[in-house]
């Protein structure tokens, strides 16, 4: 069964290659990349550095495919300052739970990422990624940032159609029932 796609986030490079894109080399990256994004019926794209490092980048938004796509470039590749600088955006009066963490940490879009596409190994996670991890469907690619694609990107969308996502849940029959530790627990004490 397919899954929906909402939002798609692509996690690549360090501020040293991010710096060497001009307006028009990242303009012509948010129209490609943007333009596969709106074809999977998918409304927002965002292009969030890997980890830290290097020169500064400016967050900027950019419309692709004729105003289908909202491509986000969020140029701060530390998953703990990104979530602080999140935190301290949600008013005092909001109380804080995952709609208002997700609303602060992906402003202006409306939704969380499906599908998160890594370029690097899949051995490692970035530093970029601290909320993404929970629910976000992971797909790793081997290619450098200077090297992202349409196809890689078409590839992660369909990789992710194949996916059957449970969203952190387990399937029932997969549970072991004889560990405490398992899913299934049912609560009681913990054997002796």
């Amino acid at each position: 069964m397919a899954s929906s796609l909402a939002h798609v986030m692509v996690v690549a490079g360090d501020r040293h290659e991010w710096a060497a894109l001009d307006d028009a080399g990242w303009q012509s990256l948010a129209d490609e990349l943007g333009a596969v994004v709106a074809a999977a019926g998918c409304a927002w794209l965002t292009l969030r550095m890997y980890e830290a490092g290097g020169e500064e980048v400016v967050a900027v938004q950019r419309d692709a495919a004729g105003g289908q796509c909202t491509v986000i470039i969020d140029p701060v590749g530390d998953g703990r300052q990104r979530f602080a600088e999140a935190m301290a955006l949600v008013p005092a009066a909001v109380p804080i739970d995952e709609k208002a963490v997700a609303s602060a940490l992906y402003e202006p879009a409306d939704v969380e990422p499906d599908l998160v596409l890594v370029l690097g190994p899949s051995t490692r996670l970035p530093p970029s990624l601290v909320w993404e991890l929970a629910y976000g469907e992971l797909v790793f690619v081997s290619t450098m940032f200077a090297e992202l694609r349409r196809d890689h990107l078409l590839a992660a969308i369909d990789e992710f159609h194949g996916r059957r996502r449970r969203f952190g849940g387990l399937e029932s029959a997969s549970v072991r029932r004889d560990r405490p530790d398992a899913a299934g627990w049912d609560g009681q004490d913990w054997p002796s």
